[in-house]
């Protein structure tokens, strides 16, 4: 089992060989691929040293999978390359996940979709992975009419650029590297990604056309509104859901209690709810101060928070890797 990961060394690259290490991935094989000036670099994987190979020799290689992580015009026209090779890619950027051909999977949701002939598969965005895990559900006992999604997102989800400038803005450092337009720490920018002829911007657009999509339900009704805010750790939101039919709210609480991947943090008497801190590093979705909304029949009100660097990147990936050779569909 040869396993590539491509942009092995950028931020979720690295996480998800953290990820195939801690979660034992059963591969014989690994091919580290980065841009050319990383090429000759050596990473450690499970105490072995691994050197670091361009595109070209990845491919040549012949990698059963091959996890992307390395932006969207280098998926789109590499990923074609390696599936003509026979490698099923994995790919964590946007460039596939629209594409009507290509599925676009969250495991706990629709990973029964995936066949052994989906060549180049879609992870979707990070911000969307944790919603619909805790959609899913609900979905399917009380029938989603609509849902209104705020985010609060890590600046992670930028990148190690994003980081840098909060961190040195902390520091005082004014003339840093600058990864958005504004200053982050101390402040919240109601923008991810560019704007649209809607007024909305590419990330809100992601998250309502995504979930559908993952939910195989065209009907759902989705507005969001995405937060970049200083921290690090994990996305947080706040999704507000309409049902067809009414619910007790015990049963959501223990609906999602009996759902893999899903913690539920809900004790407000105690101060108990999902944070960032708490979701560092960990694979699973945290749900938390579980409502009804008060103005509207049928409405539910919840938090969600997970790391967008595991379970919205990294963990997702690995985790659809993983179904595929339970199933032998690699």
């Amino acid at each position: 089992m040869k396993i590539a990961v491509v942009g092995a060394t950028g931020l979720v690259g690295t996480v998800m060989l953290k990820v195939l290490e801690e979660r034992n991935f059963p591969l014989t094989e690994l091919i580290p691929v980065a841009s050319e000036k990383s090429v000759g670099k050596e990473i450690t994987f499970k105490g072995k040293k691994f050197k670091v190979v361009n595109m070209e020799t990845a491919i040549s290689m012949k990698p059963d999978v091959a996890l992307f992580s390395a932006g969207g015009d280098t998926s789109l026209k590499y990923a074609p390359l390696f599936a003509e090779a026979g490698t099923t890619v994995i790919d964590n950027s946007s460039a596939w996940r629209m594409d009507p051909s290509k599925k676009l999977i969250v495991p706990e949701v629709n990973a029964y979709e995936l066949s052994i002939d989906d060549k180049i598969i879609a992870n979707p965005n990070c911000s969307t992975i944790q919603m619909v895990v805790a959609l899913k559900p609900l979905h399917d006992k009380y029938r989603i009419k609509r849902v209104v999604v705020s985010t609060y997102q890590s600046v992670t989800g930028t990148g190690v650029k994003a980081v840098e400038q909060m961190n040195n803005e902390r520091k005082g450092i004014t003339d840093g590297p600058m990864a958005y337009p504004y200053q982050i720490d101390m402040n919240v920018i109601p923008q991810i990604d560019v704007f649209q002829d809607n007024g909305y911007t590419k990330e809100e657009m992601k998250m309502i056309k995504e979930t559908r999509k993952i939910m195989g339900d065209e009907s759902i009704r989705v507005t969001a509104t995405t937060v970049r805010i200083p921290v690090v750790g994990g996305h947080s939101e706040s999704v507000n859901i309409e049902f067809e039919n009414d619910f007790d709210l015990a049963d959501v609480r223990a609906e999602l209690e009996k759902t893999p991947g899903i913690i539920v943090v809900d004790d407000p008497a105690n101060l108990k709810y999902p944070m960032p801190k708490d979701a560092h590093e960990k694979d699973e979705v945290f749900v938390g101060r579980l409502r009804r909304d008060e103005s509207m029949p049928n409405s539910l009100n919840m938090w969600i928070v997970a790391d967008n660097l595991r379970k919205g990147a990294a963990t997702n990936a690995v985790q659809i890797a993983e179904f595929l050779l339970q199933k032998e569909l690699i």
